[in-house]
């Protein structure tokens, strides 16, 4: 290894425990349809199921979202490892639906631990002057841990025994790898503190923000929502309505959803903020027009370019609404108004969910995703107008 690959090692192996971690949390995505075989509840229940874990999140952004900064980045992730490792568990034990919820809120608090530290100590560890480039490798690992979590879980579950336990032994093993990592990589915080100085972070929106967070956080909800929908609800709508019952393939198309975000994060240095948000906006209008012609027509080609311009879009508008949000920010409460962005977006990945999960009974899968979709169109639409009206800063 040469010297440039030797300096970005620490960097990069924080990174890959990075993605481990947010694999676990997708990790269930085409197994619900073998977990409602054998438990026998209702699509509603997958939702609920699929819920739990961002109210996991939200509650540890609130409550602990600045905590590595306090008692260092190693202890955080390695504590987001363990309720990794504790949900991984929970879903091999599981014998009915009270080890799923418990499963899928570990995932919840592991995700919400990992969220900022990791992304900090990532960009901790980078050579001097690597800021740009550790961004990208933090941002990789996140939406590629999860597009890579149920691609792993369907390839297992299709072409392996034991479908409901194999991938959660594979993911143990892969957490217990990356702690041995982390304990062998630097602490990047030089004063630490006890963990009984650690205090909740209320959300914060101060009155400057306000004209960018709005749009900001409209597109940010609609984004998550889309993402939330194809991680809880897809593979049923393609085991039920197209007749794909194939794991792997289940697994690939919610995959496609975060790889294309990742490549549409990576797009915004080159577009710029300004330009990103409204046409991150466009992209996830087109993406959801093409999952109602996927759902009106019954079309496979169409779910997989819905999950290919969706995420591309989600992947611009998010990371333009984060810069954005970030910039308008006072410097010494931008952590807790990013915070709130967040907590905007994972609201997004939990509330639509549930609301679809509650129509599928009267209107069935087809007809419940065309009322979330006209709902989300609509927010979507009344932030690119928003944006078109006025537009972000050109300094931004």
């Amino acid at each position: 290894m040469d010297r440039d690959g030797r300096r970005w090692l620490p960097c990069l192996l924080g990174g890959t425990v990075f993605a481990v971690c947010m694999a676990g949390t997708t990790l269930p995505t085409p197994l619900y349809g073998l977990y409602q075989d054998k438990f026998g509840f209702s699509e509603l229940t997958v939702t609920v199921v699929y819920a739990v874990y961002a109210f996991g999140v939200i509650g540890v952004l609130l409550l602990a979202g600045n905590a590595s900064d306090t008692v260092g980045r190693r202890t955080v992730l390695l504590w987001g490892l363990g309720c990794a490792a504790a949900s991984a568990v929970c879903f091999l034990c599981a014998t009915g639906l009270g080890w799923l919820y418990a499963g899928r809120l570990l995932s919840g608090l592991s995700a919400g631990l990992f969220t900022g530290a990791a992304t900090a100590y990532v960009m901790d560890l980078a050579p001097r002057g690597g800021a740009s480039r550790a961004t990208l490798v933090a941002t990789a690992a996140n939406m590629g841990g999860l597009g890579c979590g149920p691609l792993l879980a369907g390839l297992l579950a299709q072409y392996a025994p034991w479908p409901l336990y194999l991938p959660f032994l594979v993911h143990l093993v892969l957490v217990a790898g990356s702690a041995v990592v982390v304990a062998r990589l630097p602490e990047t915080v030089p004063e630490r503190r006890p963990v009984s100085s650690v205090r909740p972070r209320r959300p914060a929106l101060p009155a400057q923000v306000r004209a960018v967070f709005g749009p900001a956080a409209t597109a940010s909800f609609a984004g998550f929502a889309l993402f939330g929908v194809f991680t809880s609800v897809s593979p049923a709508f393609l085991a039920e309505s197209l007749d794909v019952t194939d794991h792997a393939v289940s697994g690939l198309v919610v995959a496609l959803a975060f790889f294309a975000s990742t490549g549409g994060q990576s797009a915004v240095g080159r577009v710029g903020v300004r330009r990103a948000l409204p046409l991150g906006c466009a992209a996830l209008l087109a993406g959801l027009a093409l999952l109602a012609g996927a759902l009106r027509w019954e079309s496979p080609a169409l779910v997989v370019l819905s999950a290919l311009v969706g995420g591309a879009g989600q992947g611009l508008a998010f990371r333009a609404a984060l810069s954005a949000v970030a910039e308008a920010s006072p410097p010494e409460q931008r952590a807790a108004v990013i915070s709130t962005l967040f907590v905007v977006a994972y609201t997004g990945i939990s509330v639509p969910v549930i609301g679809v999960g509650l129509l599928t009974d009267p209107l069935g899968l087809e007809g419940a995703g065309l009322v979330f979709i006209a709902c989300m169109a609509v927010l979507v639409t009344t932030a690119a107008a928003y944006l078109f009206r006025r537009p972000l800063p050109a300094r931004t």
